[in-house]
């Protein structure tokens, strides 16, 4: 992020990871926190849909830019052949499109990226070089479970986030504003 007398300090990379609820909602708080502060961000979602109260709030916020994900494709445990092909297609442009726009921010959330590349939808080997090749004052903010050893060894900040106990378990479904 850069720092008010003009000088370029060196952003860092963080990651909010584990199997408990809240790792996007951790990003999205650091998001609030820059606009707050006047820095552009850009928030990019990964296997998500647009079916979620939060990106209501975010597209409000001056100072905060969603970068649409315009195609659902569901869950990738349900996808056929055909179907997961066509997601990984667009999650790569997708990514690809975050790391141009990118270039014009002081924060880029890539929200779900761990399992975007878990799955094979966006290549290790790119995040990682994205993130080393980077602008120097871009901070970077990356959500999901399971992050890779590669990705885990260029961040500055990892946050586990461990479920204890979710009403999922009980089968109360997600819920309009709190889940979703």
């Amino acid at each position: 992020m850069k720092e008010e007398a003009g000088l370029v300090q060196e952003g860092l990379v963080h990651i909010y990871c584990g199997d408990g609820k809240g790792k996007t909602s951790a990003a999205l708080g650091l998001a609030l926190r820059a606009a707050g502060r006047g820095k552009k961000v850009l928030i990019v979602r990964f296997l998500k849909n647009e079916d979620s109260g939060e990106l209501i709030s975010l597209r409000q916020v001056p100072g905060i830019r969603v970068l649409p994900n315009e195609r659902n494709f569901g869950f990738v445990w349900k996808m056929d052949e055909k179907t997961k092909k066509e997601a990984t297609a667009w999650n790569r442009l997708l990514f690809e499109r975050a790391v141009r726009e990118a270039k014009d921010s002081d924060l880029l959330v890539l929200d779900e990226i761990m399992a975007a590349v878990r799955y094979g939808m966006v290549p290790e080997e790119q995040v990682c070089s994205f993130l080393k090749s980077r602008p120097r004052g871009l901070e970077v903010a990356m959500t999901g479970r399971d992050p890779s050893e590669a990705l885990l060894s260029l961040a500055d900040y990892v946050s586990e986030i461990r479920n204890i106990k979710h009403p999922f378990d009980r089968g109360i479904p997600a819920r309009a504003g709190i889940e979703y």
